[in-house]
Order: structure tokens, then C-alpha cells, then sequence
């Protein structure tokens, strides 16, 4: 699928080799074997993502600028993957974007290089606007640590996704009764996947609430497989707020981590001015019990993936603007 810019087209001597042992962390990480079958082989790759999306392509090494804190420039050689057969999890996904930048933990992720390097410690975060935009940022310099939610890092069920481990589903104040939710963070998914049980308890507690309110269900309007009309289109994400209760996870392994998502966390308005759900149910596209949180649940939040101390954090930002100190977005 075409993306909105031009193919970016590698020359032959910044392929990876197979014999790399970046390749070898890579092809260890992904299939837990790495074979070379001819010497100088390039190092071929595919990429299951969270939401079931993919990416099949080949390894490369390129210079990146980045532009630090102190404001001077680097152009450090980066591994990263050059995929020619990308394929997206949701057939709801947006426009086609240029790629996937893949910001793992292990050894081939983009942060592990530039820790190896001597750039940045392994510490990176994002900050997605409701207005559009965000900035992204390697290093702490941005990290304003004692204001943090922080969770550790559970790397027990899902090694290769980044997961602040179990976490129990509020609906306002009340618990919605369901078992524990294991859940990883992904911002490659642009809506948010919960497992069949809570998210059958969700749209039951929403669609009970809202029976109460002048909002109808609005089956004719194919955005979302969820979406309810209101007495006029709505505006604003905003407008929400008056209709629609905010949830809440309770990540059990952190000291009071709560995650609240406002309406506009979880909703979006369709061009139709309807309010649709942009949770959805994730066994409808292969990811049975796996609950994402993806990019509509973290925006103006700031999520901050500490692999030095082990631990994912997040606080409310005003994404569309990069605060003072710290290093530049890429």
C-alpha cells in the first residue's frame, strides 16, 4: 500500500548482512532461530504487531539526525527495518502511513541502539495530540519522574510487547466484575482492542447508561461497528463528556497506577457528527484474551517506557507542544 511520501530506496551497501549480530538478535527475537544459508545474505525479517498487523522486509543501517538537549546534532547509523509489504490489523485503520518505526526493548529497537552508542539512556516516550501532532523524544531529559504514574514492566506473559502487567476495568467508580486484564501498550494500534469479556461488560454498561439519555444507537453509520446519535451532530470529543462515563484501569502491580480514559479517550465523532466507540472487540481480529491500549486512549497523555528501571509510566501533557527542556522530536 502506498504510503504519502516516496519509497525510500536503501542502497545496496546499507543492507545489514545475515551474519550481523544485530540480525541474529533480530531473527532470535522474532523466531527463536537464525539461519544464514549463504554468506553476505541480507537479513530478511517479518514483524507480527500487537493488532495483528505486519511488516515483511529487509534490515538496513542508515544515519538519522537527531537533535539533543543541548541542542548540538548527531547523525548515529541506526539499524531498522526497510519493509516492502506492510498489512494493517483493521480494516478501520486510517490513511496509509510511510511505516513502522519499531521501538522495542530488545536489542535491535532503535532506543537499545542509541544507549549502546553513548547517545541517550534506554528511556523513550511519546506525547499524541487531540489536535493532531505530538512529539516523540529518546532519552529522560523530558521526563518529569516524581509526577509519573509508574508501573513496572511485566515481562512475564507478553516479553515482546511492552505491558504494565495486570489491571482491573472501572467503569466510573464501579468495577465492571470482569477478571483481571492483561494489557500491553501499543502505538502502532490506533484504537484501543479489549478482550471478549470486557468488552461485552463495556458496551452493556454503556449501552444501560445511555438508555437514560437522549442518544439513540446509530446503526446506519458504518465508522465503527458501535456508534450512538445525538439530538444534533456532535462538534467536539469534548462535547462527550456530559453523555459518556469515564473509564479507569487499575494496574494492580503499581502503587495506585490508574489509568483514566476520558470519553474523548475512547470515542471519536464520525463525519456523520456521531459518537462511536473506539474500543473494539479484539477476538473479532485474532487477539483473544489481549487487551491493546492503543493510540485513541493516549492521547494529550504522555507515556514514558523506562527499559533501564523497568517500568512504563504516564501523565496528562499538552502533546501539541514540546515542553522547554529536554531533547527535540525526530
Amino acid at each position: 500500500m502506498q504510503g504519502p511520501h516516496p519509497y525510500y530506496r536503501p542502497e545496496v551497501s546499507k543492507l545489514v548482512a545475515c551474519e550481523d549480530p544485530l540480525c541474529e538478535a533480530l531473527h532470535l527475537s522474532t523466531t527463536g532461530r537464525h539461519d544464514c544459508e549463504q554468506q553476505q545474505q541480507q537479513c530478511d525479517y517479518e514483524i507480527q504487531y500487537a493488532d495483528t498487523g505486519s511488516s515483511l522486509g529487509v534490515l538496513v543501517a542508515d544515519a538519522f539526525s537527531l537533535r539533543l538537549a543541548n541542542t548540538s546534532l548527531v547523525r548515529p547509523s541506526l539499524a531498522f527495518g526497510c519493509g516492502y509489504d506492510q498489512q494493517f490489523g483493521n480494516p478501520n485503520s486510517p490513511s496509509p502511513t510511510d511505516g513502522v518505526l519499531g521501538l522495542g526493548n530488545g536489542k535491535t529497537g532503535v532506543v537499545s541502539q542509541l544507549k549502546e552508542q553513548g547517545i541517550t539512556r534506554n528511556v523513550m516516550g511519546h506525547c499524541l495530540s487531540r489536535k493532531g501532532g505530538g512529539f516523540l523524544f529518546f532519552g529522560d531529559d523530558l521526563v518529569p519522574y516524581s509526577k509519573v504514574t509508574w508501573a513496572p514492566m511485566s515481562r512475564s506473559a507478553f516479553r515482546s510487547h511492552y505491558s504494565p502487567g495486570p489491571a482491573t476495568l472501572y467503569f466510573g467508580t464501579r468495577p465492571l466484575g470482569v477478571k483481571q486484564m492483561e494489557v500491553v501498550i501499543d502505538s502502532g494500534s490506533s484504537y484501543t482492542y479489549f478482550g471478549y469479556q470486557p468488552y461485552q461488560a463495556l458496551v452493556s454498561a454503556l449501552k444501560a447508561e445511555l438508555s437514560k439519555k437522549p442518544l439513540k444507537e446509530a446503526v446506519d453509520d458504518p465508522s465503527l461497528p458501535l456508534c450512538w446519535r445525538g439530538r444534533k451532530p456532535f462538534k467536539s470529543p469534548l462535547d462527550l463528556r456530559k453523555y459518556f462515563t469515564t473509564l479507569i484501569l487499575n494496574f494492580v502491580n503499581g502503587r495506585r497506577a490508574l489509568l483514566e480514559m476520558p470519553p474523548e479517550n475512547y470515542l471519536i465523532i464520525s463525519k456523520y457528527g456521531n459518537a462511536c466507540l473506539g474500543i473494539l472487540n479484539g477476538t473479532e481480529v485474532g487477539l483473544n484474551e489481549l487487551n491493546i491500549i492503543g493510540d485513541i486512549s493516549m492521547q494529550d497523555l504522555m507515556v514514558v517506557y523506562d527499559n533501564e528501571k523497568e517500568q512504563i509510566g504516564w501523565i496528562r501533557a499538552a502533546c501539541d507542544r514540546l515542553p522547554r527542556a529536554g531533547t527535540s522530536p525526530l
